[in-house]
């Protein structure tokens, strides 16, 4: 380990790999509130964000868990559709609730892979009239946003391999929501959606 006088330890959530500090000072000085959009095993979570002195102001918070307690979905809270409604969600409360004419995309630490579920919340934001910097080139093609391979993969296994669908499908059979017909709940969950912003 280093020593000497002018030896200063780093921060706690940079020696943790939590923070890219570098990173977080160019983010800053864009002078822009940040769309910070992050994903766990179960969940995506999009936020805007804006930094002052004293620290991150969270001026609106989105989860994709808000999908089934207020849209009835009963799908994957972390898929590439999932993350899309969650991020066309996000898009409407900020634009309901905060006048912002630009904001910057902030991934934090995570993988960056074009086509990936952080994208497709992207593509929601920016379909929802977020104005956010960015190349259509990393966006998933519009099958996979709307989920019409989840539902190929379901009708093949239902077809082929019953143990497996169900086994497979198990959490939206619970949920009684059937995979075979996916793109139309995509579609009927986004109307939802709109319809309780008119």
């Amino acid at each position: 380990m280093a020593k000497g006088p002018k030896y200063r330890v780093r921060f706690k959530r940079h020696r943790n790999g939590k923070t890219n500090y570098y990173l977080r000072k160019r983010l800053i000085q864009s002078n822009l509130p940040r769309i910070v959009i992050r994903k766990s095993n179960k969940y995506i979570l999009i936020q805007l964000i804006e930094a002052q002195i004293e620290g991150d102001r969270i001026l609106s918070s989105t989860n994709s868990k808000e999908l089934i307690k207020k849209y009835d979905w009963g799908g994957s809270c972390n898929s590439i559709p999932t993350a899309y409604l969650t991020g066309y969600l996000a898009g409407l409360k900020i634009n309901a609730s905060n006048n912002i004419e630009k904001a910057i995309l902030d991934l934090g630490l995570q993988k960056i892979t074009y086509g990936s579920k952080l994208f497709s919340a992207l593509k929601g934001l920016v379909d929802a009239d977020i104005n956010i910097p960015h190349s259509d080139k990393i966006f998933p093609p519009e099958e996979r946003i709307s989920g019409e391979h989840i539902q190929s993969i379901a009708n093949s296994l239902y077809d082929t391999d019953p143990d497996r669908y169900k086994k497979q499908f198990s959490l939206y059979l619970k949920n009684n929501f059937d995979p075979r017909n996916y793109v139309e709940l995509f579609n009927k969950t986004l109307k939802k959606i709109q319809n309780s912003f008119n």
